[in-house]
């Protein structure tokens, strides 16, 4: 279930017209395993300058969405990224790329989606765009729009649905 109380099957089967279903087929990292909220986006390729920035600002609830373009190279988000995004107030992170420090991922109030796991920290040169649509996985994530993830995948429904 969704922190709205609806699964991610019932979403779909409810907006069926106006979902978009993410074709990637994540790991769960976080010990939050349902979570949802408007989406924020960082396109960057194995630099994180721009997910430790982004994860510093309040969240509100909301989902960062990380377009890594599939890099299993170097992690995008590892223990202290995720203690600020915890403590900001971020109901979860999607990665298309990797974490790091993941039994301790797992202990913390947050949702993580990612490909997988690598130890090898992201380098630091301040490149990527933040809160521009990416795509990836079949589905175009605008800022603003909602995204819905539980064990059975990730899901997006336009602000207005």
């Amino acid at each position: 279930m969704s922190d709205d109380g609806h699964s991610v099957a019932d979403l779909c089967d409810e907006h069926e017209e106006t979902a978009e279903v993410c074709l990637v087929q994540f790991r769960d990292f976080g010990a939050r395993r349902s979570f949802s909220g408007p989406i924020r986006t960082v396109r960057c390729y194995e630099d994180n300058s721009l997910v430790k920035a982004t994860l510093s600002e309040p969240g509100y609830g909301r989902v960062l969405v990380v377009d890594g373009g599939g890099s299993l190279r170097r992690a995008l988000l590892g223990d202290v990224l995720a203690a600020d995004a915890v403590r900001n107030g971020w109901a979860g992170v999607v990665i298309n790329g990797a974490v790091r420090d993941v039994a301790v991922l797992g202990g913390m109030d947050l949702g993580v989606k990612a490909l997988g796991s690598v130890p090898m920290r992201s380098v630091k040169r301040g490149e990527g765009v933040v809160d521009t649509p990416v795509a990836f996985g079949g589905v175009v994530f605008v800022p603003g729009d909602m995204l819905h993830a539980d064990s059975d995948g990730v899901v997006v429904l336009p602000a207005d649905a």
